[in-house]
């Protein structure tokens, strides 16, 4: 699996989603109220989950079965809509006209920093930014930020402005510090074959995974977090699976959680409708959060862990080591085994 720049599509009606490590087309969106035709896109990635659908209907022998396909047969099938799950948080920008000026406001719903970066591409009837003026900016979580003013030339004619902004999770100056080894993420005295983990790379081949750790274990094991921090997102209705990451990049169900030092750890594939956590809890090192699953990209169960930094545009993975016996640290080895203490 490839972990995400936390950055989203959207329109004013509706927003489409990309998928984990892979990006739709913008869409744009238009707006001609206020006196001001406004162009926005706002481009990304992000795992999320989709609207789905669950077919009921008898098999050839009579037994009942539950499926995201539609039978192939002329069986009767009952269609069921699922929940979409929690509302996702956002990252907005809007304008407003007071006086003869335009302000641009920035919205983060996270419960994490955002680094926002604007970027004007038609400015008519409209006084340009100073050359000095940086077009980036940290937004604070859960925070509306004014980003800037531009001034409306005379009255000569209708100010029009095109515009693109994009946002990255993270801000771009933490760096990595954990306390202690992290713990594994799965009960005490347990221990599970790491199936992917740096230098090896099989799907792991983007900075954002390099050194990303897959763990081989049955759905439905308790998944712990391997560090404390704040929920920042989850996706927990996803119950698909498969080895195209068009196909199922965006239906892979995870916990996202900001630690302290500003770092992200990212635990994916997790099973369907288990989460225990949501955005905004504090939950500390050791606790319960999930199921472990085999949803999204994935070949076959299996636990999805990384830890992300904002890399300044980008998100990059990091090296991390687990802790041993007598706090020992423990580096992922393919094909070895990883016991949690």
């Amino acid at each position: 699996m490839k972990s995400d720049a936390r950055k989203m599509a959207g329109s004013a009606s509706t927003s489409g989603r990309a998928c984990l490590g892979r990006c739709r087309p913008a869409i744009y969106l238009r707006s001609k109220s206020s006196a001001l035709l406004i162009s926005a896109i706002l481009l990304g990635i992000s795992g999320i989950s989709l609207a789905q659908a669950l077919y009921k209907y008898r098999g050839p022998d009579g037994e009942w079965v539950f499926t995201d396909r539609a039978p192939e047969t002329e069986a009767l099938a009952e269609v069921r809509d699922l929940p979409s799950g929690l509302k996702k948080p956002e990252v907005s920008l809007a304008y407003r006209l007071v006086g003869r000026k335009i302000q641009f406001h920035a919205t983060n719903d996270f419960h994490a920093p955002v680094e926002l970066v604007l970027v004007l591409d038609v400015l008519e009837n409209v006084e340009r930014p100073p050359p000095d003026q940086s077009m980036d900016w940290l937004l604070p979580p859960r925070s509306q930020t004014e980003l800037l003013q531009l001034d409306a030339v005379g009255d000569v004619g209708v100010p029009d402005i095109s515009y693109r902004f994009l946002y990255l999770l993270g801000d771009p100056n933490a760096e990595h510090r954990p306390h202690r080894p992290y713990r594994a993420p799965f009960s005490i005295a347990n221990k599970f074959m790491v199936s992917q983990a740096f230098p090896i790379q099989v799907t792991h081949n983007t900075a954002d995974s390099y050194y990303a750790v897959d763990f081989a274990m049955p759905v439905g094991t308790d998944v712990y977090a391997a560090r404390g921090g704040t929920v920042i997102e989850v996706a927990s209705t996803n119950f698909r699976a498969g080895s195209d990451p068009a196909e199922q990049g965006a239906s892979a169900n995870l916990v996202r959680i900001l630690h302290d030092d500003g770092t992200i750890g990212v635990y994916a594939h997790l099973n369907w409708n288990t989460i225990r956590v949501r955005p905004g809890d504090e939950v500390k090192r050791g606790e319960y959060i999930a199921d472990s699953g085999n949803t999204g990209f994935s070949s076959g169960p299996h636990l999805h862990f990384v830890v992300l930094r904002n890399g300044g545009g980008h998100l990059e993975s990091l090296p991390i080591v687990f802790e041993g016996p007598n706090e020992t640290e423990v580096t992922p080895d393919l094909g070895k085994q990883l016991a949690a203490y």
